[in-house]
């Protein structure tokens, strides 16, 4: 399943004519059958905006693709943004992007989890790049179009709304933000230029 998919052009365009989440809201109503709640509607609005102000660079190329909430094969997963295109050598790139509006979060001792607060409470669930990574594992193993066609996958992990604390960049998640970066809200240029690395004309 994929909710959103265009060029990356088209989506500056529906972002700015502030109608993505209208698009968005038609998709849930006219194919699944249901709507989705405002502030779901308006979280997924907030976070997309903030990807449209990364993309908005002319070195990224206009015609790449934008996919937004995949639905990994087999699985109830799903990836909240995907760039994709071709990089300097014209090999097929796909950029993975875990979303989140989190503002604070908390260490814990077990592996790739930390504490976060949601609607529900504190609740422990996985560190960001852990899941990014975890989800190019799954695209890896489940779909046949990335193993045929060889393509390469570039993960990472996108809080926004973020500042710079010593939980989420902590030396304990480093195996993970190895794997899959993880940018916080003033990261927004160096997921930019993370993104023209793999995006070229």
């Amino acid at each position: 399943m994929i909710v959103y998919q265009a060029s990356k052009q088209k989506f500056n365009d529906d972002v700015f004519t502030n109608n993505i989440d209208n698009i968005i809201l038609k998709f849930f109503e006219k194919k699944l059958n249901r709507s989705t709640s405002k502030s779901e509607i308006n979280s997924r609005k907030e976070s997309l905006s903030f990807m449209d102000r990364v993309l908005n660079d002319n070195s990224i190329p206009s015609d790449c693709g934008v996919v937004i909430e995949y639905q990994i094969p087999m699985t109830s997963k799903r990836i909240d943004f995907i760039i994709t295109g071709k990089d300097g050598n014209q090999k097929d790139s796909a950029i993975l992007v875990e979303l989140k509006q989190w503002q604070e979060a908390e260490l814990t001792e077990k592996d790739g989890v930390v504490i976060t607060r949601f609607k529900g409470g504190l609740t422990e669930t996985s560190h960001p790049s852990y899941q990014a990574w975890s989800y190019a594992s799954l695209l890896t193993n489940f779909n046949t179009t990335v193993q045929s066609e060889d393509i390469q996958l570039k993960p990472c992990a996108y809080l926004h709304n973020y500042s710079s604390d010593n939980v989420i960049k902590n030396p304990f998640y480093q195996e993970y933000i190895d794997r899959a970066p993880v940018f916080l809200k003033d990261d927004a240029m160096k997921l930019r230029e993370f993104i023209k690395t793999f995006m070229k004309h």
